[in-house]
């Protein structure tokens, strides 16, 4: 029923932007055998499955694609929403980890990866609306009563927009490097120092969705991507076979379909790093005693910032600030060992009714000439270039028996 449901899906799709497809070389079935070649490195048993969300953006029934690990264990489950331009697929370092100990749930984001790209509204606080209203669905579906929230960049966005809207379902939120926080200086230009060919490319761009490149670039696109990110592919050497071929391929096909969630983040976007309505002047809204974990990149371009405010403005509640030194934007990818222990830890007192100890008083501890990244073109796949990556990775176990989307052993 699964895969009859995604051909279904990938029919609709695919049929309403036919000739676009045709001058770019993918399509939601290669996107889907790309997800299934990265997927082939785990060593967990999952289930990969659509669930309907119905009418929740448009006037056609949506379906959010889905990964599930270990749905049989009593612990608290995990819920991952992936960051701008990402999918399911690039929690690869981090799902045998976290499935080790309880349910995970992994969603593409409506608009994203293999869910349904419907049309969002071009009014930011109601395509965010949606957003919600999206996740909501989905956890309806599912029957999940309460689980820890964790999302990364613009799925931390979300996440926190979720919890504010939907406080009693979440036990814990936890957000990795997330974007839209900060409101935007006045005196950006000011503050980061953007060479003068970066402005002009910018203000070209401006009006364009952030990918628009990849996929007007046509047949060129896999290489231009391949070229931009080496970085970004490096973070998964270590666990991902042929991840040199493999990564870009993900993205690429993640990011040259019909792009409708890029679409609504470009309409909640006021530049790229910053959000028109940002987080951090919601976040006194949030429910008090909802635990908070931040968790950010010492080298990332996300201000951590908004991690040590939120810390002061909820004082009666737990709110821990970690900061992986040698990391990224892409946190959970550069130092995956220690995100992934991070996250079990906390899990861990969630299961048992507790809570992590928390220092006095948190420090960031930046690493000299980190702190103040200008952000550059290449931001725009989510992360500055930057060649950090968790070395206990490089020895991770590449066995695996992975044949089908119902990954089931």
């Amino acid at each position: 029923m699964t895969e009859e449901l995604g051909v279904e899906v990938e029919r609709q799709q695919e049929s309403w932007f036919g000739s676009w497809l045709r001058w770019c070389p993918t399509s939601l079935s290669l996107l889907r055998e790309a997800e299934k070649v990265l997927l082939s490195n785990l060593k967990s048993s999952y289930r990969g499955w659509y669930v309907s969300v119905g009418c929740v953006v448009g006037s056609q029934e949506s379906h959010v694609w889905t990964l599930s690990f270990n749905e049989d264990s009593n612990n608290m489950p995990l819920v991952l929403l992936h960051g701008f331009g990402s999918g399911v697929g690039l929690w690869c370092l981090n799902f045998d980890s976290f499935a080790a100990h309880r349910p995970v749930y992994a969603i593409d984001i409506l608009g994203f990866g293999r869910s349904s790209r419907p049309g969002f509204t071009k009014d930011p606080l109601e395509a965010e609306r949606e957003f919600i209203m999206s996740i909501e669905a989905w956890r309806e579906k599912v029957g999940l009563e309460k689980f820890i929230l964790l999302g990364h960049s613009f799925g931390g966005f979300l996440a926190a927009s979720y919890a504010i809207k939907h406080p009693e379902r979440v036990h814990h939120l936890v957000l990795a490097d997330p974007w839209g926080f900060p409101e935007r200086p006045l005196d950006v230009g000011e503050r980061y120092k953007f060479p003068l060919w970066v402005k002009a490319v910018a203000a070209i761009l401006q009006p364009f969705n952030p990918l628009s490149v990849i996929r007007t670039a046509g047949p060129w696109g896999p290489r231009i991507l391949k070229n931009a990110r080496p970085d970004l592919i490096r973070k998964f050497s270590g666990m991902v076979k042929d991840a040199e071929e493999v990564i870009p391929n993900y993205l690429y096909h993640c990011n040259a379909q019909n792009p409708s969630g890029e679409s609504a983040f470009h309409t909640l976007m006021a530049g790229f790093g910053w959000a028109k309505y940002p987080m951090i002047q919601r976040m006194d809204s949030l429910r008090k005693g909802l635990p908070i974990t931040l968790i950010y990149g010492s080298r990332s371009w996300v201000d951590h910032d908004p991690g040590f405010q939120i810390k002061y403005m909820r004082r009666d509640t737990f709110v821990d600030v970690q900061v992986i030194q040698g990391a990224g934007h892409h946190v959970y990818a550069d130092r995956a060992q220690t995100f992934n222990n991070i996250i079990n830890t906390l899990g861990w007192h969630s299961d048992n009714g507790t809570l992590p100890e928390l220092e006095s008083e948190p420090s960031e501890n930046p690493e000299p000439g980190t702190r103040d990244v200008a952000m550059t073109i290449t931001s725009m796949i989510n992360v500055r270039n930057d060649t950090t990556r968790d070395e206990a990775t490089a020895v991770t176990d590449l066995t695996n028996t992975a044949e089908s989307d119902d990954h089931l052993n």
